[in-house]
């Protein structure tokens, strides 16, 4: 059999594979914060024919003689630019512009213990029972206790700063029952407390009783901050965020998620506001702003997209002519006796 057809036979699946990934992007050309792909081709084994020789008294060199048995996949990278901002003017959407991505959750509400961060701002072997995730989509919800959640009902964690916590006598209605304590935006920040699940609650318990909230803002440096019915200003917590050394390495699961990999490294967690830039673990402005009232839209170019599929579908045309080509030659040969 030729070895060309094997050559081509190889071209067809690598060409195939990239249609896929091409066709991937445009489907998601519309998702929230989607980090678009591309894939990239290498040569396989080359078969010698001859070895290469050395220049000689009497000859020169010679070079060798290899012939290429075909192409394989080398890599298939993501693109981790920053897609353009999209205002939504709704106050729960929240869009990074820069590095930097939201931290969710699910499993178990975590108020009083949370998770304490260890030296370097990376996260702990025992996350109390959560499964951490990662994600750039910021269109966030309530549920009907407050707890502030992606749209697939993923926990949204962050610090509090003494405001989050439950009643003692009946924790799973904290929120509607004013366990949510005041903490004066206008004074010094108190000391952040662990990483923990974040609520916007309905009421805040204040010195003078309890107090509606009229509205909430989220700020650049991720502080929620409710404006109450006295006109007072009070901070809920503050969103946190997450950095990674190879943030392409990032395994996507679907659902706008991720999940750290062997090759991503580690989580780094944003230091809270509380920390100032001459203190110890101070890391803030390695992290973007986060925008409140917008989203970020997908990083896909649909024209590179077109061009690409365009060369990708000239290229399995062509390999597939490879294939018609030797088939014709074996025909050829076969025919050679009659």
């Amino acid at each position: 059999m030729l070895p060309s057809m094997y050559s081509g036979i190889s071209g067809l699946k690598a060409n195939q594979k990239k249609l896929d990934v091409i066709g991937n992007n445009i489907a998601n050309s519309s998702t929230t914060a989607y980090k678009s792909q591309r894939i990239r081709f290498q040569d396989m084994v080359s078969q010698n024919i001859s070895q290469a020789l050395g220049p000689g008294t009497n000859n020169g060199g010679v070079n060798g003689r290899q012939i290429g048995l075909g192409v394989q996949i080398a890599g298939i990278d993501t693109n981790t630019a920053t897609g353009n901002m999209q205002p939504t003017s709704r106050n729960l959407d929240a869009a990074i512009d820069g590095p930097g991505y939201f931290m969710v959750a699910k499993g178990p509400s975590v108020f009083e213990e949370g998770i304490e961060l260890e030296e370097g701002n990376t996260l702990p072997d025992d996350t109390k029972g959560l499964s951490l995730f990662y994600t750039r989509d910021g269109s966030f919800t309530l549920d009907s206790d407050g707890n502030l959640l992606t749209s697939d009902g993923y926990r949204v964690l962050g610090y509090g700063f003494g405001a989050i916590a439950p009643a003692e006598d009946d924790a799973e209605s904290a929120v509607t029952k004013g366990a949510v304590t005041f903490v004066d935006a206008n004074a010094a920040l108190p000391e952040a407390g662990p990483l923990q699940t974040l609520v916007i609650p309905d009421t805040i318990t204040t010195d003078d009783g309890v107090r509606r909230i009229q509205s909430f803002s989220i700020e650049k440096d991720g502080m929620v901050k409710a404006v109450l019915d006295n006109g007072k200003v009070s901070v809920l917590g503050q969103i946190a965020m997450a950095s990674f050394k190879n943030d392409a390495g990032l395994t996507k699961l679907g659902k706008n998620l991720y999940q750290n990999s062997a090759n991503s490294g580690e989580a780094v967690v944003r230091s809270s506001s509380d920390i100032k830039p001459e203190d110890e673990g101070y890391n803030a402005k390695g992290y973007g702003d986060m925008l409140q009232g917008m989203l970020e839209m997908s990083n896909v170019d649909l024209a590179e997209q077109f061009t690409d599929m365009i060369v990708a579908s000239r290229a399995f045309q062509a390999n597939g002519k490879i294939i018609t080509t030797g088939d014709e030659i074996l025909q050829d040969l076969v025919n050679l006796k009659r």
